[in-house]
Formats: C-alpha cells, sequence, structure tokens
C-alpha cells in the first residue's frame, strides 16, 4: 500500500474536523510558541515577509482560525442541510492545502507573497465548493451567511497579500480579518449554543427540563450584532485610527450586550459549556468597548484591546466549539472532567493580561505580560492537544461512521 492510500485509511480523515481541529490546536501551541521566541530575539534570522509581527496576526487569523472554521463548516453545515460529509480523499487534498499554505508564508521572502496568495485563495475555493451547494439548494438558505463570510475573507486574504506585496499597510487589512472573525463566532455559536443551553447536544431530541426556559438565537439581534461588527469593520479600514471609528466599536458593544439578553433565561445558563460560550460573548463586548475607548483617546493601545476580541473571545469560542463537536461526533458523549473550566479560564486570563498589557501604566511590564498571555494561551490548548489528539487520531470504537453521534444507550461517562 503506497503512502498516498495508508493516508486516506488513517482514521485522522474519518470525519472534516479531525484534520482541522489538530491543525487548529498545533498551530496555536506552535505558532505562539515562535511568536513568543521572535520576541526574545531567539529564532535565527529569517527573510519573514513584512516581519514577524505581520506573520504572527496573519497566521493567527489565516492559520488558526480558518482551520477551525473549515473544521467546524465541513461538519456543522452537511449536519444542518442532512447532506454528505466530505470523503478522505478530498480532506486530505484540502489539509495539504492548508499546510502548503503556511509553509508558502514562511518563504514568502524568497517566493514573494503570490504563492501564499494562490494556495490560501486554493484552500478557500474548495471550502466553498464543499459548503455553497448545500446552503444554496436549501429551501429556506438560513446557513447562507457561511458562504458569504468565507467569501469576505478571501477577499480580505487577497488584499492583505496585494498590500504585503507592494509595501502597503498590509496591517490594516488583518485588522478587518479580526472584525469578520467575530461575525462567524456569532454565525457559529448561535447554532451551537441553542443545542447546549437548551441540553440539546446530549439529549438528542428534547430539552431534559420541559419546564426550564428555552433559550433562542433571535435573529434580529444577532443581525444587529454582525451590522454593528461590519460597520465598525469598514470605519476602520478607511478611517484608521479615528473618534468616528471609536463610536462605532462602542455601537457593536451595545449591539453584543443587546445579543446576550438572549442568554438570559435563568438555570439553563449555569453549565460549564455554557457559560463559556456565554463569557466568549462577554469577551467580545469588552474588546469592542476597550477598541472604542482607546480610539476615542483612553490610556490602552488599540492593539492590547483588539486581543480581548482574538486571544480571548476567539481562542475561547475555538476551544469550546472543538470541546463539542470532536466528542460528539466521535460517537463520545461531552467530557465532564476539571480540566475544560480550567482551560477555559486560561483562555480568558491570556485575553485580559494580553490586555493589560497596553495600559499606558502598565507598560514597563509590556514585555513580560505579552510572555504571560502567550503561555496562559499555549497552556489551554495543549490541553486540549493531550485530551483530544488521542481520540482524533483514533479509530472509531462504535462501529459507525466517521461523524455520527454517539449512539442512545452510551452511557455519559466523563471518560
Amino acid at each position: 500500500m503506497s503512502l498516498h492510500q495508508r493516508c486516506l485509511h488513517s482514521p485522522v480523515l474519518l470525519c472534516s474536523f479531525r484534520p482541522f481541529f489538530i491543525f487548529t490546536a498545533a498551530s496555536a501551541v506552535l505558532f505562539m510558541g515562535l511568536w513568543l521566541l521572535a520576541l526574545q530575539g531567539w529564532l535565527p534570522a529569517l527573510d519573514i515577509a513584512g516581519g514577524w509581527t505581520l506573520w504572527h496576526a496573519h497566521e493567527l487569523l489565516f492559520g488558526f482560525a480558518a482551520a477551525a472554521t473549515a473544521g467546524f463548516a465541513l461538519t456543522a453545515i452537511p449536519e444542518f442541510t442532512r447532506t454528505g460529509f466530505m470523503a478522505a480523499r478530498p480532506l486530505l487534498h484540502m489539509s495539504l492545502l492548508w499546510l502548503a499554505a503556511r509553509l508558502a508564508y514562511l518563504l514568502a521572502g524568497w517566493l514573494t507573497p503570490w504563492p501564499a496568495l494562490l494556495l490560501n485563495l486554493a484552500f478557500w475555493a474548495f471550502l466553498l465548493w464543499r459548503i455553497v451547494p448545500p446552503t444554496w439548494q436549501d429551501p429556506d438558505r438560513r446557513h447562507i451567511s457561511f458562504p458569504l463570510a468565507v467569501l469576505m475573507l478571501a477577499g480580505i486574504q487577497t488584499g492583505f497579500f496585494i498590500s504585503l506585496a507592494h509595501g502597503g499597510q498590509a496591517m490594516a487589512w488583518l485588522y478587518a480579518a479580526a472584525h469578520l472573525f467575530m461575525v462567524l463566532i456569532i454565525l457559529a455559536a448561535s447554532r451551537v449554543s441553542m443545542s447546549v443551553v437548551n441540553n440539546l447536544v446530549e439529549s438528542d431530541t428534547s430539552i431534559s427540563d420541559p419546564d426550564a426556559a428555552v433559550y433562542l438565537a433571535r435573529p434580529p439581534r444577532r443581525n444587529l450584532a454582525i451590522a454593528s461588527i461590519l460597520l465598525c469593520a469598514v470605519t476602520e479600514l478607511l478611517l484608521g485610527n479615528s473618534p468616528v471609528t471609536g463610536w462605532t466599536a462602542l455601537a457593536a458593544m451595545a449591539a453584543i450586550l443587546h445579543l446576550l439578553n438572549d442568554w438570559h433565561i435563568g438555570k439553563p445558563l449555569f453549565s460549564r459549556l455554557a457559560l463559556m460560550l456565554y463569557g466568549s460573548y462577554w469577551l467580545m463586548a469588552l474588546g469592542y468597548g476597550a477598541l472604542g475607548a482607546a480610539w476615542m483617546g483612553a490610556p490602552i493601545l488599540p492593539s492590547a484591546a483588539r486581543h480581548l476580541l482574538l486571544a480571548g473571545s476567539m481562542g475561547l469560542v475555538i476551544f469550546t466549539i472543538m470541546c463539542i463537536v470532536s466528542r460528539i461526533h466521535s460517537g463520545l458523549w461531552l467530557d465532564r472532567r476539571r480540566w475544560l473550566p480550567l482551560a477555559a479560564l486560561l483562555l480568558a486570563a491570556a485575553g485580559v493580561v494580553r490586555t493589560l498589557a497596553g495600559v499606558y501604566s502598565l507598560l514597563p511590564l509590556y514585555s513580560t505580560l505579552l510572555i504571560v498571555a502567550g503561555l496562559l494561551w499555549i497552556a489551554a490548548f495543549a490541553l486540549f492537544a493531550l485530551h483530544f489528539f488521542g481520540i482524533l487520531c483514533s479509530p472509531r470504537s462504535d462501529g459507525q461512521a466517521g461523524c455520527a453521534e454517539p449512539l442512545p444507550d452510551l452511557p455519559k461517562n466523563p471518560a
């Protein structure tokens, strides 16, 4: 059997989330580790296109977060639309595209940025090829927002690489991408949170307590939050650091806090996974509030406030969704051990510490706080790797197909 055939029979290719969640956690640890080493000057002098800071920002968005996006979309959309999951061969090819795109950026100083752009666009095109038909053919087209967001990400990344190649303000495109990933978080979390808060993840068909209040992610509040975030993104891209941009960020904060009113249904909110998703929205709202304050003259760096969105909100929601999907679609019930909320607290702390690093009065501690925040982030995703890589790299033990949910009579144990 050839290497290619052995790869096609690997348990890692049983379902689309498996390789991409492995990439997500591995890149969270590896890319953050490289960034911390670069900060200390402990890496050899490499010709990184745009420098290490630009590479760090790009790869945590279009490497780490893009892998998580692909893993979620390629698993959730077939489930939402009741269509087929991706087969092993195209999944292998898409995984290799993601890896090649990461390598191409590292080598862009020698190769020029164009190979990296083409490989990243091929990755997004592959993803769109898989998710556009089922979302468009769905009679209600309830999930068409996912491919639209992916198409916008591809456009933003194109602007980034063109700007990088011509010496423009490439970081401005990454700022816009950060806002768009907040939109994707709202789109994804609104679907997942209804199952989590209403206890549908493990009970399969019904709410366990018929008298409990029901959580609904209502479109008007969600759409208002998304529109406010997009307005902030466009304003920042056009005006940059401006009081006007600050007001749009504060509007986004208000819309996200308004969105949280859907969650306030009492006892069903107080489970660890529900609180983790709820906490990610709070971090998002606080991040936009801090951004608005920074743009309006508060003594904090906008870059620090932005990390409350990325290291905090984005990191926490990606971690939470990976923990849910990786077990449920591997035929296992949810993990209820103590390491899970501990890792979530590490991610929230990473976002807060990274934000504190940009407070003017704490700037003498800037480098130290950056390192602490990075190590907290690494520790959280290292815990995920420790508890999930064995599952993601192993065959299913229940005899079901690759993405099937647990059998109804499977004991709900914490293993």
